[in-house]
């Protein structure tokens, strides 16, 4: 009897291991629907439960998008619509009886998912590549989010020429950041601030790999090998070699996280989905240009970007120091008893700001670049350096520390504010330009 019963609770537990190991079916058919409520279905899994497509917290209401769903730190990987309002717990996302991937949310009107489809669509599918499928009526797949990167690559994933990542604005708000990586169609991976040209002087790194071939594209492998390819197939450079752990152990994502660089992570499933970088594009977090916005300069502190203000500014948005810095004083509080505008000059030494000036005087000294700025109502700060002054208007852009540089911003800046914050003596110019600040 004690062996019957045993052999009945090995058989018992057997299945239900089994049943639990079987994969669950990912295909989402016509009629189905999401809401984000926490007691509803808010997300359509693959058939791991490694991958989600659905609704995440974003903002004070949720985004549509893929994310991680089987690590406890649910990272998003692709976005619909990132820079769309987050919409109510009472949204729905639903795949309709005509073909239709739609995100509802009354009054709002419905906003498509998918957009640019070839057909209708007859099905979809979260896959466990992290790749979300739809399908037409033969079951072909006529669109898929790989397709369409946001920020991040996945494995077996590729950018190809002319396609681009761009950053989140934090690692909860997905909306779109200041930074991005292009894929350039001259063989060149660069990295830029959003809206700048796609030219040498505002990159912050770069594969150097232009004239390296057509079509190249950036490929991740299931082992965490990063490289990229020429049309041909050649393997033009190693970004990460990879050799890693190639099981389904183990998942790799490449990124490019709010604060500009881009980083290769892994994700140990067997360690509670445990993170790890195992490369990135630098380890110099001030590096990327634009970090600390306009008028303010990035300063290395134990390995970590700290942001300051130049003298007379103060943040722009107290806490976000990408939004810049703007002038904390007024004309009215520079004034003197009669009625002048007075001013001075104040230094921040071993700083490197973008080449912006719009005047160059030879000075051999810093206090001859002082009076050339002093004398000149058009000047609001000058860049001094080995006898070179270089006169410069605001704002000053892609600024920070580098103590291996000699050059000298100097800053034209309220006297009455300096005399109270600064205490420092300097000579006093009553400023005979009317419109300044």
């Amino acid at each position: 009897m004690v062996a019957i019963s045993f052999l009945f609770l090995v058989c018992f537990f057997s299945f239900h291991l089994h049943a639990v190991a079987q994969p669950r079916n990912s295909t989402i058919r016509l009629g189905s629907s999401l809401t984000p409520t926490t007691t509803g279905k808010s997300a359509w899994l693959s058939p791991s439960g490694l991958y989600g497509f659905g609704f995440y917290p974003q903002g004070n209401g949720y985004g549509v998008g893929v994310f991680l769903a089987g690590v406890p730190q649910r990272t998003v990987v692709w976005t619909a619509n990132r820079d769309a309002p987050p919409v109510p717990r009472t949204a729905s996302l639903v795949l309709t009886t005509d073909g239709r991937l739609i995100l509802q949310s009354p009054p709002r009107r419905d906003v498509y998912i998918v957009t640019d489809a070839s057909q209708k669509i007859a099905a979809a599918s979260m896959l466990d590549t992290g790749n979300f499928v739809v399908f037409n009526s033969d079951e072909d797949i006529i669109w898929q989010s790989f397709q369409y990167p946001t920020t991040s690559i996945l494995q077996g994933q590729h950018l190809s020429a002319g396609m681009e990542l761009f950053s989140s604005v934090s690692e909860t708000d997905q909306s779109t950041g200041i930074f991005r990586l292009k894929m350039q169609h001259d063989g060149n991976l660069v990295q830029y601030p959003v809206d700048t040209p796609d030219t040498a002087p505002y990159s912050y790194w770069s594969s150097f790999t232009d004239g390296k071939g057509d079509n190249v594209s950036l490929n991740l492998d299931n082992d965490g090998h990063l490289y990229m390819l020429n049309s041909t197939g050649f393997n033009i450079k190693d970004l990460n070699t990879g050799g890693y752990d190639d099981t389904n152990r183990t998942i790799y994502l490449m990124k490019i996280d709010s604060d500009g660089i881009f980083r290769l992570y892994s994700y140990r499933l067997d360690r509670n989905g445990n993170r790890s970088v195992i490369w990135s594009s630098t380890s110099d977090k001030c590096a990327p240009k634009g970090l600390c916005g306009l008028n303010g300069y990035c300063v290395d502190v134990d390995r970590e970007a700290n942001c300051i203000c130049l003298p007379g500014f103060a943040p722009v948005i107290e806490g976000n120091f990408t939004a810049g810095c703007e002038r904390n004083f007024s004309s009215d509080s520079c004034k003197s008893d009669d009625g002048t505008i007075q001013y001075t000059i104040q230094a921040a030494e071993n700083t490197v700001w973008e080449d912006n000036g719009y005047s160059e005087v030879t000075s051999t000294t810093r206090e001859e670049c002082d009076t050339a700025c002093y004398e000149d109502c058009n000047c609001e700060a000058a860049m001094f350096n080995d006898g070179k002054c270089t006169k410069q208007r605001l704002p000053l852009r892609y600024g920070r520390r580098d103590l291996s540089n000699s050059n000298i911003a100097l800053i034209k800046s309220c006297f009455q504010i300096q005399k109270v914050f600064y205490r420092q003596q300097h000579k006093i110019v009553r400023d005979r330009c009317s419109y300044f600040v």
